[in-house]
């Protein structure tokens, strides 16, 4: 299941020390809505592996201008915290696999 957040929760899932992976989105943004069906089976596929939320900017601007996402749908990839990815319109469900992974097996 995709977690919706906020600033705080978006905090609480970097900080967890998982592979999450961090969808910034907006209502009105076509291709995110696209996207949608295919993150929902990605997050049931990763349920045990990594944390898969969703982020809107317009209601956490200031978060997305901290992490300067220019362009929607963009997916931060964070482990420990850190972010160790960006992917910004990746369609297909084998590249988000492969790079969670490649995080865990390290």
């Amino acid at each position: 299941m995709i977690v919706k957040t906020d600033e705080q929760g978006f905090k609480k899932i970097t900080q967890s020390g998982s592979v999450s992976l961090i969808k910034f989105t907006a209502d009105w943004c076509r291709y995110c809505k696209l996207i949608q069906p295919m993150l929902n089976q990605l997050s049931q596929e990763l349920e045990n592996k990594a944390i898969v939320a969703e982020v809107d900017v317009d209601e956490c601007g200031e978060l997305a201008s901290q992490y300067g996402v220019m362009a929607i749908p963009t997916i931060i990839v964070f482990k420990d915290g850190k972010e160790v990815k960006r992917m910004v319109n990746v369609t297909n469900k084998a590249e988000y696999i492969k790079v969670v992974d490649e995080l865990l097996a390290q």
